[in-house]
């Protein structure tokens, strides 16, 4: 945890470690290379590579929602600044080999730290990104582009990419005209070695296709996104005839060959397929899927030779470590092992100078994200919003199906989806606050608009309907008997933000839900203004990203075709109607629209 500061209780801490001590606290172990004696010896030398990768505007150990250190169930901390501790301790452990220190993408998004410098005290207008100046101060040597880097359009990237000290990568970020990169491809870097000749490294920048459908509306028409695989084989011969002994890639990709959006691009998810496909390439830095990979090794199809594939987590909880014995050959360098770790950034303290350099920033964001940005006209909670339809899920609704009708102008009946998130979230009669919102919708989901019919949206809520437990009777039950139902997907129970209430903007969608009744036959009574939902009706229906993607394993919407996607926040959505409209009124959007029934009849739940 983060040493007690004046501004922060000093109650519950662990010890806090440095140097030596700390990169063993962190999980650190010498890696059992062939050679030791400071990484050289007769025909050998040896390389590290440190990698970050998901930070997602996490400089320091904060949770802007809670107002609190950042905290887990794994007791995980987070921050760059807590990162850059553990790179200072490798370094100086490292001091006799060749290192660089690269990331994986996803850097500027993701906390109202990072919505706070693009949006309203934006970098296009001057401002310093404190990533950058987090980053800078750790002498990064090169970072591949996320998808996330496209959320605020291609000036504030551009403006990123300038206050940086080091290149962003993106060898498959290309001009729609020209076929060429927009970002540099790769980074060659040249090291002495104290026998033999020197070792060149090369780094290849890879992101993620998707971004041609999540970030349309910044990209369409300027950039397209080849596969990673097509751009791999095209730019790592190229490294390697400019003299690359080594070829490491950093890759915004998961590991897990997959994509939210099937086949409409190529994989999103792609690391194990430039391993597998790829010859030449030594190492993955893997990013993009918020996994922990400490060490996996991929066995490259052509040549035989295994790939080595690491992913330090995300939003700095982790540092990758990668370290490579080469031996000399042919009048350069190649690699005989490679091995990799992953610390944990939980025993150190932050770096000084790093959470000094955004000190005065994240104050102001911890202001702004406390400020009042409302009023209430009625206290509203969702500590029953998996038992009943309460305003504040339908707020939620409203504002989703609002954002979406009036982006689109469709001319179709807009519905929009909701998950209790949080049971503990609540507004007060009163004031509102950014953190208040924050409470209630508590993930980074962006939204989309796709269209379903009739028969889908049923298919949908009877699947959403799975949530419940089967019960006999009306009851009383507590919320514990009829909820969070055990599948084979979900053995400790299905969690609440896998249920999903539907409602409708322009009228009602009305339904009840037996659940006396098996899974797939639940939805009874399901109408749309009045009258019974016809299976050929048309709609356009709000959805977040996650389940857009297939999160939940819900169907149909994340093969549905998609008619709005701006990649804007659902959290910023709701805190910019607040903002805008000064008060929430539950008599402008509350209705209820759903029941819980067993037989037809009403059941009651303590």
């Amino acid at each position: 945890m983060t040493q007690a500061r004046p501004d922060l209780p000093a109650t519950g801490r662990r010890a806090v470690l440095t140097g030596t001590a700390a990169l063993a606290a962190a999980g650190y172990a010498a890696p059992a290379m062939a050679h030791r004696g400071g990484g050289h010896g007769p025909h050998r030398t040896r390389l590290t590579v440190l990698g970050t990768t998901d930070l997602h505007g996490n400089v320091l150990n904060w949770d802007y929602f809670k107002n609190a250190e950042y905290d887990n169930t794994a007791k995980d901390d987070i921050g760059v600044a807590k990162v850059a501790t553990l790179v200072a301790a490798m370094r100086r452990e490292r001091r006799d080999v060749p290192s660089l220190l690269l990331d994986a993408g996803d850097t500027i998004q993701g906390t109202p730290l990072a919505y706070y410098y693009a949006r309203v005290e934006p970098i296009t207008g001057g401002a310093k990104h404190p990533m950058a100046a987090a980053m800078n101060l750790m002498d990064y040597d090169a970072a591949a582009l996320g998808n996330h880097e496209f959320n605020y359009g291609l000036d504030t990237l551009r403006a990123f990419e300038e206050q940086l000290n080091f290149p962003l990568l993106g060898a498959n970020a290309v001009d729609i005209t020209t076929k060429r990169p927009v970002f540099p491809p790769y980074l060659i870097k040249t090291y002495r070695t104290r026998r033999g000749p020197k070792l060149t490294v090369g780094v290849l920048g890879l992101t993620n296709p998707g971004i041609a459908i999540w970030d349309k509306a910044h990209v369409e028409g300027r950039l397209e996104f080849p596969g990673l695989v097509e751009q791999a084989r095209k730019y790592v011969p190229e490294m390697k005839r400019r003299g690359c002994d080594v070829v490491v890639i950093s890759a915004h990709s998961g590991a897990e060959t997959s994509s939210s959006y099937g086949d409409a691009l190529p994989p999103e998810n792609a690391s194990t397929l430039v391993a597998e496909q790829v010859p030449g390439v030594d190492a993955i830095l893997v990013g993009h899927a918020h996994q922990e990979i400490a060490e996996r090794f991929v066995t490259n199809k052509v040549t035989g030779r295994d790939v080595l594939l690491c992913e330090p987590k995300y939003w700095g909880m982790r540092l990758a470590v990668m370290d490579f014995e080469l031996e000399q050959h042919r009048g350069g360098w190649r690699v005989v092992e490679a091995t990799s770790q992953t610390l944990n950034s939980n025993t150190v303290p932050e770096r000084a100078d790093v959470a000094r350099a955004v000190r005065a920033q994240h104050d102001k964001v911890v202001g702004y994200v406390n400020s009042v940005i409302g009023t209430s006209a009625a206290a509203l909670s969702a500590a029953r919003a998996v038992v009943e339809d309460v305003p504040i899920i339908d707020f939620i609704q409203y504002v989703q199906a609002d954002a979406v009708k009036r982006a689109t102008g469709t001319a179709l009946p807009v519905l929009s989806i909701a998950a209790p998130f949080n049971r503990s979230a609540s507004f007060p009669a009163g004031q509102v606050t950014y953190r208040d919102v924050a409470g209630l919708y508590i993930f980074d989901n962006t939204l989309i608009g796709v269209e379903v019919t009739g028969a889908q949206v049923r298919d949908y809520l009877e699947f959403t309907a799975g949530y419940f437990k089967q019960v006999t009777g009306t009851g009383p039950f507590t919320l514990d008997q009829v909820t969070n139902r055990v599948t084979a997907t979900a053995p400790n129970g299905t969690p609440d933000y896998n249920f999903d209430s539907v409602a409708g903007l322009d009228a009602d969608l009305t339904y009840e839900i037996d659940i006396a009744q098996p899974v797939g036959s639940r939805i009874k009574a399901l109408a749309y203004a009045g009258q019974p939902l016809a299976a050929d009706q048309r709609f356009v229906m709000a959805v977040n990203n996650y389940r857009q993607s297939g999160g939940g394993g819900f169907p149909h919407v994340s093969t549905a075709p998609v008619v709005y996607n701006a990649q804007v926040e659902i959290r910023q959505l709701i805190v910019d109607w607040v903002s805008a409209n000064g008060a929430i009124d539950p008599a402008q959007f509350a209705s209820v629209d759903w029941r819980l029934t067993s037989g037809g009849q009403p059941i009651t739940v303590g």
